[in-house]
């Protein structure tokens, strides 16, 4: 395989095993600034996909809820083939930590009343929200915490 210029694209997706987290690369600044980026894999890739209406719930919820948790977080994004998303943090290199504050925002999906920033004001596509699939998505993540730091299967 020609190696790729985006790091997921040099990823073999059919050797991992969702759901994981993993560090997925490190960008140094000239400042000296590190940026660590996570892959937060929640659906197996080719096998299972998040429905766009939850998977734009969840990730406003836990955009909004993970900045409560940490302030070293840049961006939470979501992946193009609706498998997860990608979280950046800065000059904060502690896995353990990372995966404690993935757990308490996605508690705080959980018993979430509404979808922040749900409206036409605040949202390019503010009519396709679920927050019970958002809901769903979360507890089928947390039910698995304890196999979030395996990325390959055995």
């Amino acid at each position: 395989m020609t190696k790729m210029n985006v790091e997921s694209f040099n990823l073999d997706h059919t050797k991992v095993v969702a759901p994981y987290v993993r560090l997925a690369g490190l960008k140094e600044g000239k400042n000296g600034d590190v940026v660590h980026k996570y892959d937060i894999r929640f659906k197996q890739p080719n096998k299972a996909y998040m429905k766009m209406d939850a998977l734009h719930s969840i990730e406003h919820l836990m955009a909004e809820n993970i900045r409560n948790h940490s302030e070293h977080v840049v961006d939470l994004s979501p992946m193009g083939c609706q498998t997860g998303f990608y979280l950046s943090v800065i000059n904060h290199d502690n896995y353990d930590e990372i995966l404690d504050i993935l757990e308490k925002t996605l508690q705080d999906v959980v018993s979430a009343t509404e979808v922040p920033a749900c409206n036409e004001v605040q949202c390019g596509w503010a009519a396709n929200h679920s927050l019970e699939g958002a809901q769903q998505l979360a507890r089928e993540m947390l039910e698995k915490r304890a196999e979030w730091s395996t990325v390959f299967a055995q």
